[in-house]
């Protein structure tokens, strides 16, 4: 019996592992998008639905990363904050590097519990500028992934597929558990 209970365990933390990549997947998929303009959300025309890499909105390409969302998506009781920051150079670097370290993170299993808290603070305020959701009152896809990072944070110790075990054994993580 204690064998199929460890085999059960066993399968949960790689399945927690895969959750985990996935989701660092999600975050750098987003930066790069962003950054090349790869079409999905960044260079796709919305009338002709054709997509142009490299276009006038890839921040490599002089584009803002968020002006365009803080500007005319927010909506809600904080679309007046959010709309605030449209604009301003030092919150484009600061989401763009969010979602490459914390994409980098959580693929390669190194810093996992930071990565996790930041990227729930992140999703949440992705959540919280389109309110409310526009297919549920509450939920959307923002907040699952927040209970999926919250598993993962509170999950991390028997960490699969990366190199989790390896930097937790590091003396600066040692010092600093947060960085585990």
């Amino acid at each position: 019996m204690k064998t199929k209970q460890t085999n059960t365990i066993q399968k949960s933390w790689a399945a927690l592992g895969l959750a985990r990549i996935s989701i660092g997947l999600i975050f750098l998929w987003a930066f790069f998008d962003k950054l090349f303009g790869l079409g999905f959300a960044t260079c796709r025309d919305p009338k002709t639905n054709i997509v142009t890499t490299m276009c006038e909105k890839a921040w490599a390409n002089g584009g803002s990363p968020t002006d365009g969302f803080l500007k005319f998506a927010a909506k809600g009781p904080l679309k007046d904050f959010y709309n605030g920051l449209a604009g301003n150079k030092f919150i484009a670097i600061l989401f763009m590097a969010g979602l490459l370290l914390i994409g980098v993170a959580l693929v390669s299993g190194i810093a996992t519990k930071l990565a996790t808290l930041s990227g729930m603070v992140l999703l949440l305020m992705m959540w919280s500028a389109v309110l409310p959701p526009e297919n549920n009152i509450i939920l959307d896809d923002h907040i699952v992934y927040i209970f999926v990072l919250l598993a993962v944070y509170f999950g991390n110790a028997q960490q699969r597929f990366g190199l989790g075990a390896w930097w937790s054994k590091q003396p600066l993580v040692q010092k600093f558990p947060i960085l585990g």
